[in-house]
């Protein structure tokens, strides 16, 4: 099979019909997009940060992306006082994870907010994040949040190839794990990228990991 050639242009017309396709995005009329050697840069303005977000993420969609740099700026309808945004983003973060809130912090500087503290799973830095992005007057959102293990590196390695065993996604006899800290490694060959996928997707459950460096092999 011939591999199909994606050009600049055509990323460029993809992107851009992603992002007016997409009903998440309010309104895209003021979205630019420009594509050189696959590198994707968005710039232009929108009404809400959740706008500029997602158009980041539809442009991400688009086969033929080899990355994408989002310079869209935040205009707001009005703006809100950053004591306002910074109480109602606690209060956001206690909701989504009640147990585990007190060890973050939210900082708010004009409308740009930054998330500050420990993790103990790499989902509740995530979820911190989610809980905020919709939040009015907010324009940038900068995800500091440390996931810091309280397990050896050892239970780490051994909490990840166990669950690759039970994945029937995964050749887990292909895969090899090595932790140092919080960063995980993987390393081998696998049948396809849902696989290679999978065996990301069971290292970053584990608790402690802070990165994961996916160095596994596509080898049919």
């Amino acid at each position: 099979m011939v591999s199909q050639v994606r050009t600049d242009s055509t990323i460029k017309r993809d992107v851009e019909d992603e992002i007016k396709w997409d009903p998440s995005i309010g309104d895209s009329s003021h979205i630019a997009v420009a594509v050189k050697d696959g590198v994707v840069t968005l710039t232009g303005f929108t009404k809400s940060y959740m706008d500029s977000y997602q158009a980041e993420k539809a442009a991400k969609r688009v086969l033929g992306v080899k990355g994408v740099a989002n310079d869209i700026e935040v205009k707001l309808f009005y703006e809100r006082t950053d004591p306002e945004i910074a109480e109602e983003a606690v209060k956001a973060i206690k909701r989504e994870l009640p147990s585990s809130s007190e060890n973050m912090r939210v900082i708010v500087k004009n409308g740009y907010l930054t998330l500050e503290g420990d993790a103990e799973w790499n989902y509740q830095k995530e979820w911190a994040e989610r809980a905020v992005r919709s939040i009015s007057g907010v324009k940038g959102i900068s995800n500091l949040i440390q996931v810091k293990p309280r397990v050896s590196s050892a239970d780490v390695k051994r909490k990840i190839e166990d669950a690759l065993v039970r994945s029937a996604k995964v050749d887990a006899d292909k895969v090899v794990v090595e932790v140092e800290g919080g960063k995980v490694i993987l390393r081998g060959t696998v049948r396809s990228w849902a696989e290679r996928q999978e065996a990301e997707r069971s290292a970053w459950a584990a608790p402690g990991v802070g990165s994961v460096e996916n160095k596994i092999v596509v080898s049919l």
